[in-house]
């Protein structure tokens, strides 16, 4: 066990980490797995890496329905589910482990997978990411394949959302979405003063910011230096569909925080750019994962 449990821990940690969408959770995830695994009787098992892989699943299912009554009761005392400590046991790991995880998998990703219910998101991680069967998946969720089936089916439309608006230039767009957010992690002030329309013009509703009113700054000079500010935050955004458009999410720890929705000149050059954290514009804007690029 000891041996198998090492073997399988990259695969272990990957998907705990996609259940979970937090390093540190995943972590305690694996902790708790291994536990359990050494107090069971394995001798009669065939398949040891499945059988590891249902025991983490497990663990992970009981901690995304805890998670989901959490929420439920913030939601019930008027509060938001990312209120001052709502968080604090995944925000406790390791921030650069946690940023370069999201980038391998996907912020979008990790965006649309924390709106789904826990079946739903095992159901879909397990089958769409882990080529795990249905009929392997549903005794874990306490459904028929063909429940299965459909709350995969489901998870996934919420995953590719709508198509992205027709364009002539969605390429460009997308690149230039692509090239902000390189610039604003790599504090590349000239990049990002190239990507943008001279009177380009930035809208931070008050939570964003935060500050006590809406802000609104224009000239691409004094975005970029804007940008430059929120370079930590950028460790933490990727690309997305926002309602159909090309933007970005920036979401910690797997936990939607705000986003930002561009606008274009026939240049393809940026002429806008409004950043939403408010938490009734985040909950009715669709977010999808961008197409794999070409």
């Amino acid at each position: 066990m000891v041996a198998r449990f090492a073997a399988d821990r990259a695969h272990l940690t990957a998907v705990a980490y996609r259940l979970l969408g937090s390093a540190a959770e995943a972590d305690d995830a694996l902790q708790e797995a291994w536990l359990r695994a050494r107090q069971a009787d394995i001798g009669a098992v065939e398949n040891l890496t499945g059988w590891l892989t249902t025991v983490v699943t497990r663990v992970c299912l009981n901690l995304l329905r805890a998670r989901r009554n959490r929420r439920e009761e913030f939601l019930d005392a008027h509060e938001t589910p990312s209120g001052p400590g709502a968080e604090a046991a995944a925000e406790s790991g390791d921030p650069a482990r946690e940023a370069l995880l999201a980038d391998e998998v996907g912020v979008a990703l990790l965006v649309v997978l924390d709106t789904l219910g826990p079946a739903e998101r095992v159901a879909f991680v397990l089958h769409d990411l882990f080529a795990v069967p249905f009929d392997e998946i549903a005794p874990l969720i306490e459904k028929t394949p063909a429940a299965t089936r459909q709350l995969a089916s489901r998870a996934r439309r919420r995953v590719q959302g709508r198509p992205a608006a027709p364009a002539a230039d969605a390429g460009r767009r997308r690149r230039a979405v692509e090239a902000f957010l390189a610039a604003t992690r790599g504090g590349d002030f000239t990049a990002l003063v190239a990507l943008l329309d001279p009177d380009v013009v930035l809208h931070a509703d008050a939570l964003a910011v935060p500050a006590p009113a809406p802000v609104t700054v224009r000239g691409a000079e004094t975005v970029a230096r804007g940008a430059m500010a929120a370079t930590a935050r950028a460790r933490f955004t990727g690309p997305a569909l926002l309602d159909g458009r090309f933007g970005l999410v920036m979401a910690p720890y797997g936990r939607l925080r705000l986003f930002l929705v561009f606008t274009f000149g026939a240049d393809a050059r940026i002429t806008r750019i409004e950043v939403v954290a408010e938490p009734e514009r985040l909950r009715g804007t669709e977010i999808a994962v961008l197409d794999t690029a070409p």
